[in-house]
């Protein structure tokens, strides 16, 4: 898992922008760290260590959101049935295809919004709904709504808790390791149910 305090510090705004783009748009981004990354971007806004209205990292921030699901959405349009029997590669693993067609299977057209939540999901959740031919016009109604959700939900919460807690900035290191632990809390929890279905198919 990436660092988001060395994400911001190192590209500021653009970069968060161009994380928040490439975790949504593109397959390759499901490592990077979502929701720890929007968390301390609000919380360093507040804090004054990222020195941007908090506003326009909203807005920023969920442009490219809505737009990351667009271009994933459209890029599973265009791969379709190709998408499945696409191989295993550094970046690309066909059980996080799966994994995201039963979270699609079980939430159905509201997996596009809960699935901004859950690492892993968000990235191949567009995608999956292009190839499988989801409606585009009502793909694009939940693309927005879960991109505003997804992106002022876990920005204010981080600049509300560095507006009401002024003095966290002495420990905003301790606080960033925080964040990644538990962004990483959901990885290992779908790892490890993983796990637990493998050997119990394996015991059938």
């Amino acid at each position: 898992m990436i660092d988001p305090e060395k994400i911001i510090q190192m590209g500021g705004l653009a970069l968060v922008t161009a994380v928040v783009f490439a975790e949504t748009g593109l397959m390759v981004g499901f490592f990077l760290p979502g929701d720890s990354l929007l968390f301390t971007v609000g919380l360093f806004c507040a804090l004054g260590i990222l020195p941007v209205p908090v506003i326009w990292v909203l807005l920023a921030l969920t442009l490219a959101a809505i737009v990351g699901d667009q271009v994933g959405y459209w890029t599973g349009r265009f791969l379709g049935q190709q998408l499945f029997e696409k191989k295993d590669s550094r970046f690309f693993k066909r059980k996080y295809l799966d994994q995201t067609r039963a979270f699609y299977n079980r939430w159905g057209g509201s997996a596009i919004i809960m699935g901004r939540f859950v690492p892993i999901v968000r990235t191949f959740a567009p995608i999956l709904a292009g190839a499988v031919q989801f409606p585009p016009h009502t793909f694009i109604l939940y693309n927005v709504f879960g991109g505003v959700l997804w992106i002022f939900s876990l920005v204010l919460a981080g600049y509300g808790l560095g507006s009401a807690f002024p003095w966290l900035k002495k420990y905003v290191e301790l606080i960033a390791l925080g964040i990644i632990f538990l962004s990483v809390l959901p990885i290992l929890r779908t790892w490890w149910k993983e796990r637990q279905r493998l050997k119990a198919e394996a015991h059938l």
